[in-house]
């Protein structure tokens, strides 16, 4: 006979806090990033770019949803850099978010920085990036959450999951790039190429041996985690006699939308179903730049990596090329973005708020300021820059979040406008150049906790214009509508419905403005 064991209630309690704790570290897994000069080939040269444990597309970090995880960031770089965590909202933890400046400084080179990444809601394809100036061209890397365990995704389970990351690659320096055209003041050299998984692919010269291959089986069905890295491109994407089925976006699941290309902006991941069910051989999958502003550059080069599936047949070469939209085709790009919406279903409720409390109108603008004796490298002589609500931000010399918690004077101001302080024709095709001068500063606007709050973003055609996707740090939100021209507050709200979820993630972004939004 076995002797009875006595067990006290507080050796109870402590063995539960024991099991919990063992509980909770299963899904605390651990990460060390090092930051570190890396040689590579690309176009016929080689380079040294900034990476992440040597890796060019940088790790992947595989997650379930609810997972918390640690990842120990240790500069052995040349440039002070931060890591953010694109699309994951980090619940009650805004000092692990990684934006420079506004929830920590610079990492600085031989110093480290742990961050603790927490994860909530989000489920499907998010990513990793360097949020410091253009480091995050090479420094980036794909974030798979999967369901939680007992769970499943809204659709039958795929054969396999390939990150696909559409990027750029620039023969020279990044870093050189972006400091050259701050002190120019003009647009920044274009990209080289377009890349897919970090290689150009067959287009391009001395690209060929390192194209990227997907090899599939007839039959099955694999799942494309699609990101797009590049710094400020939408790109069109296709895959040659094949269409994918759209279902998730951002980290969130959509319902199912079949296509024949995508487009996806600057930032926004999406997850596509890609079914082998055409003649074994080989087929190229592309992606190219589009862009409706008149008389910007851009790359107009096409990427390409292979589908080749498996067995014996003799593969059609070169591989067809996918039927891409043009360039500037607006209405294609229009057409995928209005076409997405939530999954809505009973496991993934959604709930759009129509009792606002907090009503917002920013106008989003590329902008100059003037040179002395018209030197710049910008339109007529100036500087280039842009702005929300005519406020073109400015770097603090502390992170705003430090400043905010620490009651820090002088480091940012609230006075960030709700409205527009100058209104006129956003969309008219001949602006007058006073309107073109932003102010500077570093203001931010301060919300109360629980507010439900509506945006509405106004593109505005100063300059030359832009399309841009915008971003939230912290939050989802839904996409309530969407249109051309000037928003009109007595007719557009009436068209207004329940459209896709962004789960991207309180920081609005558009080149180097920044509208800072506090919630106490």
């Amino acid at each position: 006979m076995r002797p009875i064991m006595k067990i006290s209630g507080l050796q109870l309690v402590g063995f539960l806090l024991l099991l919990g704790m063992l509980h909770e570290c299963q899904a605390c897994a651990e990460y060390n990033f090092v930051v570190q000069e890396s040689s590579y080939t690309r176009l016929c040269s080689t380079k040294n770019i900034l990476t992440v444990n040597g890796q060019f597309p940088g790790p992947t970090i595989y997650v379930r949803k609810g997972d918390n995880i640690t990842v120990n960031v240790y500069n052995r770089g040349d440039y002070n850099i931060t890591i953010h965590w694109h699309g994951v909202k980090q619940p009650r933890n805004p000092w692990g978010d990684g934006t420079e400046y506004i929830t920590q400084c610079s990492i600085q080179p031989g110093a480290n920085f742990t961050q603790r990444v927490l994860f909530s809601t989000e489920e499907g394809t998010v990513w990793w990036h360097a949020h410091s100036q253009w480091k995050r061209a090479t420094v980036h890397g794909a974030i798979i959450v999967y369901p939680q365990n007992g769970t499943s995704y809204p659709f039958a389970e795929p054969h396999a999951e390939v990150p696909i990351i559409l990027g750029e690659w620039w023969k020279q320096n990044i870093s050189d790039l972006y400091e050259t055209a701050l002190q120019s003041g003009g647009e920044p050299n274009i990209s080289d190429a377009l890349t897919i998984n970090g290689q150009p692919g067959d287009l391009y010269p001395c690209s060929q041996p390192g194209t990227f291959r997907l090899t599939v089986e007839y039959g099955k069905t694999y799942m494309l985690r699609l990101i797009n890295v590049a710094i400020t491109d939408i790109m069109f994407f296709a895959i040659a006699k094949h269409n994918v089925t759209v279902v998730g976006t951002d980290g969130s699941y959509t319902k199912p939308l079949s296509s024949d290309y995508i487009a996806i902006s600057p930032g926004q991941t999406m997850d596509l179903l890609l079914e082998a069910n055409q003649t074994p051989d080989q087929y190229y999958m592309a992606a190219r730049v589009y862009s409706a502003t008149f008389n910007l550059t851009y790359d107009n080069t096409t990427t390409t990596a292979i589908i080749q599936y498996s067995g014996n047949y003799t593969p059609t070469s070169p591989p067809p090329l996918p039927n891409l939209p043009y360039y500037n085709d607006t209405n294609a790009s229009f057409n995928f973005f209005g076409s997405l919406r939530s999954l809505a279903d009973q496991e993934h409720p959604i709930s759009v708020p129509f009792s606002i409390s907090t009503s917002l109108f920013y106008t989003i603008s590329i902008n100059t300021f003037p040179c002395a004796n018209n030197s710049c490298a910008g339109p007529n002589g100036t500087r280039l820059a842009s702005s929300v609500n005519n406020i073109s931000f400015v770097d603090p010399s502390l992170d705003i979040l430090e400043a905010y918690y620490h009651h820090v004077r002088g480091v940012y101001g609230t006075q960030f406008p709700s409205f527009p302080p100058l209104l006129y024709n956003f969309t008219a095709q001949n602006l007058t150049y006073n309107l073109q001068t932003p102010e500077e500063g570093t203001e931010v606007r301060v919300l109360e906790y629980n507010s439900t709050v509506e945006i509405v973003f106004q593109g505005t055609n100063l300059v030359a214009g832009t399309d841009h996707p915008m971003h939230l740090h912290g939050y989802s939100f839904y996409v309530v509508g969407q249109g051309f021209g000037n928003f009109d507050p007595q007719t557009d709200p009436s068209t207004l419905a329940g459209l896709p979820l962004d789960s991207r993630p309180a920081i609005l972004e558009f080149g180097s403005c920044t509208a800072i939004l506090i919630v106490t």
